[in-house]
């Protein structure tokens, strides 16, 4: 029950997270409520499998991303607007900033002059935080890409060769 309680919690404050930076970002007003669901569930997604079900937390977050890009890519066609409009504001509550956050601590730990505070395990630490935050937005990006290139009906490269092909 607990978990339920959380999760319509999580779902409830993505979902306004994400219409947020949608309007930050200058999306048009009809697919705000897009940006705001497709980010609700991803992030609900996300949350629900790493807590819920004790996936990791890299895992949880690629099918949180993916489950985005995919709906995206369908209700573009259905809204006529191109999914980076909405996907990209959806996956902004899915951004690892605390251990963003961690990681510069830890370089500024290791980096200040005193020395007074420094400790063997501060290296490993602020390594750890590092890859663990690129490797989260790492995941974002490739999550957000898999549904646009599932999906691509042809290249860049063969639109452009039968763009110059037509004008011959």
């Amino acid at each position: 029950m607990e978990l339920l309680l959380h999760f319509f919690k999580d779902f409830f404050l993505a979902f306004f997270v994400a219409i947020g930076f949608a309007s930050l970002f200058n999306t048009p007003n009809r697919v705000l409520l897009i940006a705001g669901l497709l980010g609700s569930l991803g992030h609900s997604l996300k949350f629900l499998l790493h807590d819920g079900f004790g996936l990791g937390l890299i895992t949880s977050t690629l099918s949180g991303t993916v489950l985005i890009g995919l709906l995206g890519i369908v209700l573009a066609h259905r809204v006529h607007t191109p999914p980076v409009v909405f996907t990209m504001p959806a996956c902004i509550t899915m951004i690892p900033g605390l251990y963003a956050y961690k990681t510069m601590l830890g370089f500024i730990k290791l980096t200040d002059e005193t020395g007074l505070s420094r400790t063997p395990q501060d290296l490993e630490n602020t390594f750890h935080y590092f890859v663990l935050t690129a490797s989260l937005l790492f995941t974002l990006a490739i999550g957000i890409s898999i549904g646009v290139l599932l999906f691509r009906q042809d290249s860049v490269k063969m639109l452009k060769f039968a763009s110059r092909k037509n004008k011959s």
